[in-house]
């Protein structure tokens, strides 16, 4: 069968990489001290992103990191954010795909949970 989508994550403070595919910023905030030209956006999908209940409980805690997991993932049935995980996985179909996050830890992040998900049959 084909390999797996090629969908990483970034920083969106990082520059843009000429590898980079399709940049799609998934967080709900822009961030800020990013100019919309500076971002070199495709989309931004904030559509897909956790709840604000659900990111102000996280809070980027890593203890609490599999939990967010957990709780994000069952959000992601939700009719319209489904929708939006389609999109990216058409869009990571198409070619690489760069899921840009504003926070610090992009390993432990939205855009960490989204790259799994879309990366997996």
């Amino acid at each position: 069968m084909g390999t797996s989508p090629d969908v990483r994550v970034r920083r969106i403070y990082e520059p843009p990489e000429p590898d980079d595919g399709a940049r799609v910023l998934v967080d709900r905030l822009w961030p800020r001290g990013v100019s919309k030209d500076r971002a070199a956006l495709d989309e931004w999908c904030k559509d897909v992103a956790p709840s604000p209940e659900l990111r102000r409980w996280y809070d980027h805690d890593p203890d609490r990191f599999d939990e967010f997991r957990r709780r994000y993932e069952d959000e992601l049935t939700d009719p319209e954010r489904a929708e939006r995980l389609r999109h990216l996985r058409d869009l990571a179909g198409d070619g690489p795909l760069t899921l840009l996050t504003a926070t610090r830890a992009a390993d432990i992040s939205e855009a960490a949970v989204l790259a799994d998900l879309l990366r997996s049959p």
